[in-house]
């Protein structure tokens, strides 16, 4: 067993959440037991996902979506679906840890990173978004790499199925990678000379807008590009903490 707040102090500093302006609190949620012997890591907390973890015996779940800041209204009302997840928590003394956007940006096992290195992508910088968050990448192919092979690495490395916008060059050298929803950030990518934009997510009035920028783009979708990062945090936890850590994938292909 192991003291709860030590695991999710190492998280805070290890991710260096106080470094971040959030749609949430990065840390402890929701509290639970003191005593953790297993954790269960997911994308997003839902309750099929909760409900895996009262099955498999955990004391905590650790998310990269957990309670956002959008989820409460103010004043503070708890309803519908909020209000069944937190009453399973609570009734089941089951902590809830999220980690968003720290968990993005992280250079060693955030989203991002790991997207550009499961891609055989070589770092050459950081990437921020039109928010001014230095939470992306970029990457580089030293001898470039045709469009459509590239389109079939994301599909068969993430395990999904993306919508291609092919408006830019046929071979490839550069790709600006930001997970999730950051459409709009394909700018940034642009700005930064970058020829081809990954992330999770596209919005109608930016597909004529990106056609017309003479950009590629992928939306390799929100939950595929965002596993990774949580999975790779679990592990450090269960190697730095010895206890049991389990990812629960709870498939989304938006």
């Amino acid at each position: 067993m192991s003291d709860r707040n030590k695991i999710i102090k190492f998280c805070e500093d290890y991710l260096e959440v106080k470094n971040f302006s959030d749609y949430c609190h990065n840390g402890l949620q929701v509290e639970g037991m003191d005593e953790i012997s297993k954790i269960i890591t997911g994308v997003s907390l839902s309750q099929k996902l909760i409900e895996a973890a009262i099955q498999k015996k955990a004391q905590m779940i650790m998310v990269h979506h957990g309670i956002f800041k959008s989820s409460v209204s103010e004043p503070p009302r708890f309803s519908g679906s909020l209000k069944n997840r937190l009453k399973l928590l609570l009734q089941n003394n089951i902590n809830l840890a999220g980690f968003h956007l720290p968990l993005d940006a992280h250079p060693v096992i955030g989203n991002n990173i790991s997207l550009i290195k499961v891609l055989g992508l070589k770092n050459i910088g950081v990437l921020s978004s039109l928010h001014h968050e230095p939470i992306g990448f970029l990457g580089g192919y030293q001898k470039g790499i045709s469009f459509n092979q590239f389109v079939d690495l994301v599909n068969k490395k993430l395990n999904t199925k993306s919508y291609v916008i092919a408006s830019g060059l046929k071979t490839i050298k550069k790709v600006g990678i930001i997970s999730g929803g950051a459409s709009p950030d394909y700018i940034c990518a642009k700005q930064m000379g970058a020829d081809t934009y990954l992330c999770g997510d596209i919005h109608e009035f930016l597909v004529r807008e990106i056609e017309e920028e003479g950009m590629n783009f992928i939306n390799a979708g929100h939950y595929n590009t965002e596993k990774m990062g949580i999975q790779n945090l679990g592990n450090l936890v269960a190697r730095k903490f010895k206890v049991e850590v389990e990812f629960v994938d709870v498939p989304c292909e938006i």
